[in-house]
């Protein structure tokens, strides 16, 4: 065994050692930093922001300590979407699970076979609002929310044209079915987020919405409730929604049962 007198500090990539810098040398442990930021810009690196082997779905910010990715818990045969444009993406372009096109860089998207950017977000149609029903699979314990919203930053669409990011958003648990816009507005939510624009993560265009945990328990759909967006636009613009807890019992499909006495459950 060898035993180092100086402060070592060792970076392991697939359980193996891939650098070792001896010594407090700031200038080598800079070097080691960024020549790692690059190979996960250019290769990916499992981080969020990318995909790996052991996470094989995008992730636009990092998972708290202790939760994880439960997207796939999504019942996507059971999805609703109201007031979207039809000729975008429909529902289940939000739960894709690789990365937005958007975000896709000119050299990524010609290894990836594309010739066109391929359309994989969802906007309103006639307003700024959006209604998203989302059964799951199993009952989940929420605990955060993200939410990747990637409007174009210069666009020759005129003000009322170009989409933003949400603003307000309701969340409504353990509903047998969509919810009518009406109908959501006469209801408490069990919460009710208003999202500030240094929420948005500049890199990755997400927002990470932690929950209040004691009211997303016993979770076996969610609806989602975007009541109006930033700016002057009259389309809101959504690329991915990912769900983030822990998984519980498996429900059985078609089955779906209001839980809970609280207003807004």
């Amino acid at each position: 065994m060898t035993f180092f007198r100086l402060p070592t500090f060792m970076v392991f990539k697939d359980k193996q050692v891939i650098s070792t810098v001896h010594g407090a040398d700031p200038r080598k442990l800079s070097e080691v930093v960024k020549r790692l930021a690059a190979e996960a810009d250019s290769h990916g690196s499992g981080g969020f922001g990318e995909t790996s082997a052991a996470n094989p779905g995008w992730l636009g910010a990092s998972l708290p300590r202790g939760y994880d990715d439960v997207t796939d818990q999504v019942d996507v045969r059971g999805l609703d979407l109201l007031n979207s444009d039809s000729s975008l993406g429909d529902a289940r372009t939000l739960f894709n699970r690789s990365k937005p096109s958007a975000l896709v860089s000119g050299r990524e998207h010609t290894d990836l076979g594309g010739s066109e950017r391929r359309i994989d977000w969802v906007e309103s149609d006639t307003d700024e609002q959006l209604m998203l029903y989302i059964p799951f699979q199993s009952t989940l314990r929420v605990h955060t929310l993200q939410i990747t919203s990637l409007p174009p930053k210069n666009t020759d669409q005129e003000a009322d044209d170009a989409p933003v990011r949400p603003k307000t958003i309701h969340l409504y648990t353990n509903r047998a079915h969509v919810l009518g816009f009406e109908e959501a507005e006469d209801l408490v939510a069990t919460q009710t987020i208003a999202l500030q624009p240094q929420d948005w993560d500049g890199a990755t265009g997400t927002a990470k919405i932690e929950l209040r945990f004691v009211k997303f328990q016993k979770v076996s759909s969610l609806v989602l409730f975007v009541s109006d967006g930033y700016g002057e636009g009259e389309k809101v613009r959504i690329d991915r929604v990912k769900i983030i807890g822990e998984k519980g019992e498996k429900r059985e499909l078609g089955k779906l049962e209001k839980i809970g006495d609280e207003a807004g459950e």
